[in-house]
């Protein structure tokens, strides 16, 4: 029996190529980069310290590749609800592109239109959240960069916008935790990219 509560473990896809040009990359189903597919397959080590009752990704290819490499292509369960922020009219668009045209604009303050508010997102991390509670054991997430700064708001209890305060590289791994006898969620690790180094 685990003496601790069960933990989430929040996996950013590898690269790609509008990941490194910092493009807003929500429904765009872009591959890896090769080196993107290499970083995935570094994830193996790290997540190997782990027994997962679940393991889910999201459908886009960056994250499904990512889940494949790393050794969980045959165990993983696609979920919508993992998917990137809708960022409608800002698709593929930088931030400072955006700025030039709305001075100031963060994705946190002001939104995107003609997509996703963060509070639709945030419902949908919020139908994660409770199917990985119920399960009461470690499960394993594949996703997206705002949608996992959300999701890890939503379970610290925070709004949406809270997820502003976390970032997250590529690649990179999390873990959701919880104290006090399980009723004290908190944040164990955040953006551990020590199995990229060299």
């Amino acid at each position: 029996m685990n003496s601790r509560a069960p933990q989430l473990v929040l996996v950013r896809h590898g690269e790609t190529e509008w990941s490194r040009s910092s493009q807003h990359t929500g429904r765009t189903d872009l591959p890896l980069l090769e080196e993107g597919r290499q970083m995935a397959e570094r994830l193996r080590a790290p997540l190997g310290k782990w027994r997962f009752a679940a393991v889910w990704t999201s459908p886009l290819t960056r994250a499904l590749e990512t889940c494949v490499l790393a050794g969980y292509g045959d165990v993983a369960q696609k979920k919508d609800d993992l998917m990137e922020v809708n960022y409608g009219d800002y698709e593929g668009r930088t931030g400072a592109d955006i700025r030039t045209t709305r001075p100031g604009w963060t994705l946190w303050k002001d939104g995107v239109p003609n997509g996703e508010t963060l509070e639709e997102v945030g419902a949908r991390a919020d139908r994660i959240i409770a199917e990985a509670r119920a399960l009461q054991d470690d499960v394993l997430l594949f996703s997206h960069g705002h949608m996992l700064r959300i999701l890890a708001a939503r379970w610290l209890g925070l709004p949406p916008d809270g997820g502003r305060l976390f970032h997250l590289g590529t690649a990179s791994l999390s873990v959701l935790g919880s104290e006090a006898g399980g009723q004290q969620p908190v944040l164990v690790s955040w953006n551990d990219t020590t199995h990229l180094k060299d």
